[in-house]
Order: C-alpha cells, then structure tokens, then sequence
C-alpha cells in the first residue's frame, strides 16, 4: 500500500538522490552573483535529479514483462535491476558500463560532499563549536584541509558500523531530512528579525512554503518508521557533549537566550520519537492512532513547532556583525 510507498520515499535513498540543491546553497558565499545563480542552481538540480529519476523508472517498468508482474512486484528482488535486466536481455556491454557508472557516480556525489562537508566544519569552527586547527585555510589552495580530513575519518565510521547501502542510505536519509527542519524556521525568523539587512535572494510566498515545506519535513521523519526514528534523534542527542564542551570554553553569555530561542527543537525531537512510538503499525508503531489519522496528528502538531521556532527567534549577534560587514563594504564602494 501506501504506506510502503511513503516509507521508500524517506529511506531508501529517495531524499538523498535529490539533496544535491544543498551543494550551491552551502558555497552560496563565493557566488558572484547569488540572486541569479543560485536559484538556477538550485531548480536546475531538482529539475535535472526529477527528469532523470522518471526517466528511469519509465525504462524498468518497460522493460519488465507484464507476465512477470502478474502476481505482483514483490516477486522482483534485483540488487542490480538494470544491470541484471541488461543481462537478461543479453546486453552485457550494457550491464558492464551500469557497473562501472555505479563507482564513478558517487565519486562525483563525494567529490562534491566532501567540499561542502569541509565548509560546514569550517563555519562551525568560526561559530566556536569545533576545534581551532578545523578553521586553518590552505594558503595557497584555499581550502580548510584539516575539516576535510576529518571529513573523511567520519566517513569511515559511518561506513563501519553502516555496511550496507539500504542500512547507510536510510540513516544518511533521514539525519538529512533532519536537517531540513531548520531551514524553513530560521528564513522566516530571519525575515522577522533582520528586516534591515541586506537580501541578495528573495523567494515569494515564503508564509506558505515555509510551513508546508516543514510539515513535509516531518512526515518524512515520520514514515522513516520506528525504531529508525528515534535512533536517529538518539544520535543527533549524543553529539551534544561535543558542543557543551566548546560552548562551556566560549563562555555561557547570552546561552540562556539561545537556549530559549532553541526549546522548540529540544522538544520536537522526542515528541516525533514519541508520535513514531505510538503511531500506526504501518510505520512501525504500537497502532495507538490509526493508519491516516497519525498523519494528521504528526501535520498537526509539527504546524504548532513551525509557529512556535518562528516566534522563538531574535535578533543575534552574529546579524549586527554582516551588518557592519554590509556598511564597511558600502563605504569602500564594495557595493
């Protein structure tokens, strides 16, 4: 049923084959010309990861033979679909270049990752949460060659204790999709509270898609089924240390505000573990609330996160710092 449909969708790959949009999101800062660039970008990636993504399940549903799924499709059990359907239909160079295609595909995905992963650890660094040597910049590169060693020390380990690409592809899946759901709280917050700071980039009817991309968001997380839910949102809590640690040698002023400013998510996590718990035994609850009406519960409820991380935010210190930025470049005619 749908059910399945929906529980493919959040782990098996489906969200990450379309995450690519958060490449030129996260190198957003050494475009030259972000309102035009960037929204190319990053349509033009979902639009090209949609088109090819149809295109090829057009090509296996008409390549299998109607008598073969006549019984229904949980007779198929390929590991290589198109490649072992290259094989049956005796187009061995075809299964061989399928073959070689899957090495040579992800190291593009990695390539890239690896990149803006480096980035990622680069701010955090600038932001006080990672170790100083993450933030060295190669001077002749210009690249933060410890954040991307450390890049690929994480890697390993994932790859480790996730030896599978269904097992890795699920927990990669859902920890991205977790990381969607501070995007539209803090645009809309930022719209709030930076009014006079400069936009680059304006994207309209943000009061609609903001909440309907959030809510979507959630479902995602949802239908990840437990116990895969609350593992992940168990693994997003162990990384907490880490950050006290550097938050305690930053000092804690004005972590009281940041904190408040952050209970909407310190409390949404464990409300979807527990929704996941008690929801229907098609995603893997204890069926406390039935098939369709959990949906329902999990839009519902997660609507009331979205209002009240939006509400939450304020005016931080870092958005008085790209203000000055923003009139120190203005007075050397940088504008």
């Amino acid at each position: 049923g749908w059910s399945a449909v929906f529980t493919a969708v959040a782990t098996s790959g489906i969200v990450f084959a379309f995450n690519g949009f958060q490449s030129p999101i996260n190198l957003a800062g050494e475009a030259r010309n972000p309102s035009k660039s960037i929204p190319f970008a990053v349509i033009g990636s979902i639009v090209c990861a949609l088109v090819i993504y149809v295109l090829l399940q057009i090509a296996y549903i008409g390549a299998v033979s109607p008598s073969d799924v006549a019984k229904g499709w949980n007779l198929f059990n390929f590991k290589s679909p198109f490649a072992e359907l290259a094989i049956a239909l005796n187009l061995n160079w075809l299964a061989i270049l399928l073959y070689v295609d899957a090495f040579v595909s992800p190291s593009g995905t990695g390539t890239t990752y690896m990149a803006t992963t480096s980035r990622m650890i680069y701010a955090m660094e600038r932001n006080n949460t990672m170790p100083a040597m993450f933030g060295n910049v190669h001077p002749f590169y210009g690249v933060p060659r410890q954040a991307m060693w450390f890049n690929l020390v994480v890697s390993f380990i994932f790859m480790f204790f996730f030896r599978g690409w269904s097992s890795l592809a699920a927990v990669i899946s859902v920890a991205t999709v977790i990381s969607y759901l501070t995007g539209p709280i803090s645009l809309m917050a930022l719209k709030r509270a930076a009014t006079d700071i400069e936009r680059p980039l304006t994207v309209p009817f943000m009061k609609v898609i903001a909440p309907f991309a959030f809510v979507c968001a959630s479902m995602i997380l949802y239908w990840a089924k437990w116990p895969l839910t609350g593992e992940i949102i168990l693994l997003m809590v162990v990384a907490l240390p880490v950050y006290f640690y550097f938050q305690g040698k930053e000092g804690w002023a004005g972590w009281g505000q940041d904190l408040k400013a952050a209970w909407w998510l310190c409390a949404y996590l464990p409300v979807m573990a527990i929704l996941s718990l008690i929801g229907s035994k098609q995603f893997g609850g204890h069926d406390l609330i039935p098939y369709g009406w959990d949906m329902l519960v999990v839009a519902i409820i997660s609507l009331g996160f979205y209002y009240w991380g939006v509400n939450s935010g304020y005016r931080t210190p870092y958005l008085e710092e790209r203000k000055e930025h923003d009139e120190v470049l203005e007075g050397i005619g940088a504008h």
